[in-house]
């Protein structure tokens, strides 16, 4: 393996004081931020923003796009929300696979039930990162019906990304790695870190660069495996 620790490079702040969320698509970076709960999309070499809108989400966590529609996962609602990408309004809300109590906090009184984090869609499928299950699970987006689900690495997994060969990058905010899965079995094939006090929250891939956001710093930047 290369790159066993990734270097960061910081390209920008965000607009919004807590980014949380990173889909990567042509014309811009999209993100959703945890508190303000709006949608961002941003210019990838300035960090302008080219699109925003308020959403009806609740301390937000992650972002993908797919068939035609934004999903973003309204943590503490618990639900998965269906977004119109040009309105940001909300056609659909879905129940979060991985709803519960973090392993962290279960040992707490009256603890939090919280919902999920990163999404990543693929051939109609939503990818879902759970904290609470500590899995990922994948959900038939038209019907809304989990299909599979496989076990994160890590104790709090959060961004995802899609890489080569249909495996799917993983990070864990607990002990900052990132990880490649196979999503049938949750193998893992690769693994790289990236050192405190940086910490991957957002998670994508735009031409082959690894993308990620920073929720407590507002950091968004790039990962670089020399």
């Amino acid at each position: 393996m290369e790159g066993l620790i990734a270097r960061v490079e910081k390209k920008f702040k965000s607009p919004g004081p807590h980014p949380n969320g990173l889909q990567a698509a042509d014309d811009g970076l999209w993100y959703i931020d945890q508190v303000d709960n709006k949608i961002y999309k941003l210019d990838y070499q300035t960090g302008a923003t080219l699109f925003e809108a308020q959403t009806d989400t609740e301390h937000s966590s992650g972002i993908t796009l797919g068939g035609g529609y934004l999903w973003v996962a309204s943590t503490f609602e618990l639900k998965i929300a269906q977004i119109d990408p040009a309105t940001g309004v909300t056609v659909a809300k879905h129940d979060s696979p991985g709803a519960g109590i973090t392993s962290m906090r279960e040992d707490l009184e009256n603890p939090k039930i919280t919902g999920d984090h990163g999404l990543e869609w693929r051939d109609g499928k939503i990818y879902i990162a759970s904290p609470p299950s500590q899995m990922i699970h994948v959900v038939e987006a038209e019907t809304w019906t989990e299909v599979h689900r496989f076990r994160a690495p890590g104790l709090r997994v959060h961004g995802l990304a899609w890489g080569a060969r249909g495996r799917l990058w993983s990070a864990d905010t607990s002990a900052g790695t990132v990880s490649l899965l196979d999503p049938a079995e949750g193998r893992i094939y690769d693994v790289f870190r990236v050192e405190a006090p940086d910490e991957v929250h957002g998670m994508t891939i735009h031409q082959g660069t690894f993308w990620y956001c920073h929720a407590e710093t507002r950091d968004i930047g790039c990962l670089m495996r020399d």
